[in-house]
């Protein structure tokens, strides 16, 4: 009898999440958060500069399932100033504090921890058919190994 009533209770229940007040699934939330700031922003008054600098954004989404913590990486592209970013982060602000009942992530309209990181640095990549030169090899580790295991002064809680 309990299977029964889990299976009616699953087939009746879709969570509905919402990306800055739009209906989303799981995979598309990097795309739907780029796309509604972008329209949120081009109702704003003087937010062009914004809206291109986020059209040439990449956005991506990520999870931290041990705090529940949603967190958007917003990497523009490479040319971009430190004062643009500065921008980016300001207008991001004023989008999200433009309607207090609209949450950045909300599940079932009830308000979902999250992150926004804007980046312009490139992480290397280790593994894969686009590695960074050096990182796959442990190249770029050899300094730090060398000097543990190079001579030095006694550790004195050894003894």
């Amino acid at each position: 009898m309990a299977r029964q009533h889990l299976n009616y209770w699953m087939s009746d229940y879709a969570p509905m999440w919402k990306i800055l007040g739009k209906e989303a699934m799981y995979v598309e939330f990097a795309d739907v958060f780029k796309q509604r700031m972008i329209e949120l922003a081009s109702a704003m008054e003087g937010k062009e500069k914004f809206v291109d600098l986020m059209g040439k954004s990449e956005v991506m989404h990520i999870f931290n399932g041990s705090t529940e913590t949603h967190g958007f990486n917003i990497r523009p592209g490479d040319d971009i100033s430190n004062e643009d970013i500065q921008y980016m982060a300001d207008v991001i602000l004023e989008v999200a504090k433009s309607d207090p009942d609209m949450f950045v992530v909300s599940l079932d309209d009830q308000h979902q921890n999250c992150v926004i990181n804007v980046r312009a640095d490139v992480e290397p990549e280790l593994i894969g058919s686009e590695r960074t030169e050096g990182y796959a090899s442990g190249k770029i580790f050899q300094p730090i190994l060398e000097s543990l295991a190079g001579p030095g002064r006694m550790n004195d809680s050894f003894m």
